[in-house]
């Protein structure tokens, strides 16, 4: 009952905080990047709320129990985006206007942009699902069991729709410090107190050297296609993360942004690591738990994905156990409020207002883009059923933005021979090769090559969208020095 009671409250407290925050919302820029106007603290925390989500408390969490601290390369492949991402954030600051695709533009064309949004809008819906399927899953392990995990996703949708069209990125900004806090001391706290459940770290070793002692390492079992197979998904997300993109755009100065992400590097790296090391823990816990494992002796992936949040309601003191299930409320709430916000962005900015919309009036801008929030939250919603595991959600999609619109981002900054042409065909490789695996999968259709396993369908889609981009590009004429020059000062 008291996880329950500290949840709803801390529930309550966002809400009172977002409700407070949007009588400050009174153009679209407000609602959009909060005015142009967010400190580097604050920004600090929304950028760390915007990685650390579901796909971390589940799914990454779930992929610590079955593979060790070798999870640790797909967290790593995040962390070596962000330190790139170092490099170019004042300089998205300077040219940015509002989101990622303003960018796309800019450097190659509008079809360029076009396609971004579809990707980003497509890519998103499954982020924002899994976030959705994540808070389904929270909600049944606080119940106990007495809200169906269906029950509880439909829950997560309406609250999150809900936060974010009330004030946008306003109401995002204002929560994420209070929401980045509460992650930082809750894993700080969950940690030792799991280790001590299970008699202290001897004993925690000593299971696990008996059990699965390739867990204790980071490369034992596992082989240099698998590393890659992980690094590249979380990698490629990072890079191409149109919400980081659009959160720069809301730096009070370019300054800001770069310091931001120092900041964001320390606080995910904290996180992630201290997550993994909870999971491991879990697996000494729960080793001979028949929850955790199939007639076979496999691992339930599904319940994998629980270890964290079971830790906190049956391992640990209640206290403890409350601060993690807030934050839960926080992981979940933070990240899903973000991806409904850049995708309601994206569709009203690169679709409805270039084509649909005649009036420039804010307002009206603004009462459009929260209706766009309520319809996607629901298509978000409706995507949950159609994957076993949030990881499972969280590959596809990372790989389907990442590989379209990372090698077109980093080559905007860093190569000055790429073209329109070039990076068109770059975006359309990378966003068709995971669908079309996806598809393949399901139907149990063959090309040869494809379909290839999710954890490794990040490597063809990155290998054929490098090869149009450079291909492509090299085949075509050099873009004018107009179009590049910006992004290089």
């Amino acid at each position: 009952m008291i996880y329950s009671i500290v949840s709803i409250a801390y529930l309550l407290l966002l809400i009172g905080v977002i409700i407070y925050k949007s009588k400050s919302v009174k153009s679209e820029e407000d609602f959009t990047v909060a005015g142009r106007g967010v400190p580097v603290y604050l920004l600090v925390g929304t950028l760390i709320c915007t990685w650390i989500g579901s796909g971390s408390l589940f799914g990454t969490a779930g992929l610590s129990f079955r593979s060790g601290f070798g999870e640790l390369w797909f967290s790593a492949g995040a962390w070596i985006g962000i330190v790139v991402i170092y490099f170019i954030a004042e300089r998205v600051r300077k040219i940015s206007k509002i989101t990622l695709t303003d960018l796309l533009e800019q450097r190659y064309n509008h079809t360029a942009r076009i396609l971004g949004t579809v990707t980003i809008i497509v890519a998103y819906l499954v982020i924002a699902g899994y976030q959705f399927k994540g808070g389904g899953r929270f909600i049944s392990i606080l119940s106990n069991g007495a809200i169906s995990l269906e029950t509880g996703a439909l829950i997560t949708c309406v609250v999150v729709v809900a936060f974010t069209a009330l004030a946008g990125m306003v109401s995002i900004v204002s929560i994420d410090i209070f929401n980045g806090i509460v992650m930082l001391i809750a894993m700080a706290l969950t940690l030792p107190f799991a280790i001590s459940a299970h008699g202290g770290v001897d004993a925690v070793v000593q299971t696990i050297e008996t059990t699965k002692p390739e867990y204790l390492s980071l490369f034992e079992g596992h082989d240099a296609w698998w590393i890659l197979g992980v690094i590249l998904p979380s990698f490629l997300l990072l890079m191409s993360e149109s919400s980081i993109y659009q959160k720069f755009a809301s730096a009070k100065d370019s300054a800001s942004a770069r310091k931001a992400v120092i900041g964001m590097l320390v606080g995910v790296v904290f996180i992630e690591f201290v997550m993994c090391t909870i999971a491991v823990v879990g697996y000494a816990i729960y080793a001979k738990d028949p929850r955790f494992f199939l007639a076979d002796g496999s691992i339930n992936r599904a319940m994998s994905e629980e270890i964290i949040l079971r830790i906190g309601f049956e391992q640990v003191p209640v206290l403890v156990g409350s601060m993690l299930f807030a934050a839960g409320v926080a992981i979940i709430l933070s990240t899903g409020n973000t991806f409904l916000m850049v995708t309601s962005t994206n569709l009203t900015n690169d679709i409805l207002k270039p084509y649909f919309l005649k009036s420039t009036d804010s307002k009206k801008i603004i009462r459009i883009q929260q209706i766009s929030i309520v319809i996607l939250g629901l298509l978000a919603y409706a995507l949950v059923t159609q994957f076993e595991t949030v990881l499972e959600m969280a590959f596809i999609s990372y790989t389907m933005i990442g590989a379209s619109l990372a090698p077109v981002l980093l080559a905007s900054f860093f190569w000055k021979r790429v073209t329109a042409a070039g990076g068109v065909a770059s975006i359309l490789a990378g966003m068709s090769v995971p669908v079309i695996n996806k598809v393949l999968e399901v139907s149990g259709t063959s090309l040869g090559v494809l379909p290839v396993d999710t954890d490794y369908v990040a490597i063809p889609s990155l290998v054929a969208s490098l090869i149009m981009l450079v291909v492509v590009s090299l085949l075509t004429k050099p873009s004018p020095p107009e179009k590049w020059k910006p992004f290089f000062e």
